[in-house]
């Protein structure tokens, strides 16, 4: 396939896209290992341990075999300052087809309040910048409807900066979490009307609502089920939910669900005490199944020993 007919197709994509955003609100990129995400997600999340740098990353590629298909990719950093505040930074970049390409750069703050022996709720702010950039420059996409045979949708590339600011609350125990929260509060439009036709591409609200548990089968054997529900203006709820099975401390392994859309297979190892790698497949249950293979996604989680007092594998496991 030469590379002029890829860009019809996506350019194709793109135009459906942004002429039917009147009546669904663009999604922000999903994540199918959510749980181990969540500095990207919630700026309340929190770890509470203190003296430890956590890092994190992870890659998506959707919808293998679509010309045009999402890539994600994030990182993020946070580490506890004291006992009530914890700070880090958060970066996405999202990627379709080479040609629409957007970064959130953010940094996070995290206030934690003790509400009970052993569990917590932190209050968190996200403040910084979103980049969007489109480049159009070798489509030829034909429209009737434009007066010079292009489709007007593309006749400018867009290089735009918004500021942004992003709220989240997170309740959690060693065991178990619930969070709530919306990382891009500001709305923003990336296509104006042109020539009388609208291509408005609208970046609205999304809420998150996330929670997740830790029952221990027994001292080896733990199942850890979780959650995520996303909600946006003008789109269906989407839902996600996980069960895995925790072995040893090390070896975790389980299934997942999205809503009308996609089968999951998670697994991830620890494979030093502080080094966590982890993998997720998704099987398009979709319309897009026809043409696509499925969705991959890998994230690293490693964390940083500041100071050199918190030992190795007989340190308390974190598990979300």
């Amino acid at each position: 396939m030469n590379n002029l007919n890829i860009y019809h197709k996506i350019a194709a994509l793109l135009g459906l896209a942004f002429l039917s955003i009147q009546s669904h609100a663009q999604q922000d990129p999903q994540f199918t290992q959510y749980m181990y995400n969540m500095s990207v997600i919630n700026p309340a999340y929190a770890t509470a341990e203190e003296g430890i740098l956590n890092l994190g990353g992870l890659y998506r590629t959707q919808w293998v075999g679509v010309e045009g298909a999402p890539k994600t990719g994030t990182f993020f950093a946070h580490t506890p300052i004291n006992d009530k505040i914890e700070m880090g930074v958060s970066f996405t970049n999202d990627n379709i087809g080479d040609v629409v390409n957007e970064n959130n750069i953010y940094a996070d703050f995290a206030y934690v309040l003790p509400v009970g022996i052993e569990t917590k709720i932190s209050f968190g702010l996200k403040a910084g910048v979103t980049m969007f950039d489109t480049n159009f420059n070798d489509f030829e996409l034909q429209s009737g409807s434009a007066s010079n045979g292009l489709d007007v949708a593309f006749n400018e590339n867009v290089n735009r900066v918004f500021p942004n600011v992003g709220i989240g609350a997170f309740f959690f125990t060693e065991n178990y979490y619930l969070g709530l929260s919306a990382p891009n509060m500001l709305s923003t439009k990336h296509l104006e009307e042109e020539n009388g036709i609208k291509a408005t591409g609208v970046e609205n609200v999304h809420y998150f609502f996330t929670g997740g548990y830790v029952f221990d089968l027994n001292q080896n054997l733990k199942l850890k089920p979780a959650f995520m529900a996303r909600a946006v203006k003008g789109a269906p709820m989407a839902l996600d939910v996980t069960a895995n099975v925790l072995i040893n401390e090390r070896l975790e392994a389980g299934l997942g669900y999205r809503l009308g859309d996609a089968m999951s297979a998670l697994v991830n190892f620890r494979l030093t005490p502080d080094l966590r790698i982890g993998y997720a497949y998704d099987y398009t249950m979709s319309s897009l199944n026809e043409y696509s293979s499925g969705s991959h996604e890998i994230f690293v989680l490693f964390d940083v020993d500041l100071f050199g007092f918190k030992g190795g594998y007989d340190r308390s496991p974190r598990f979300f």
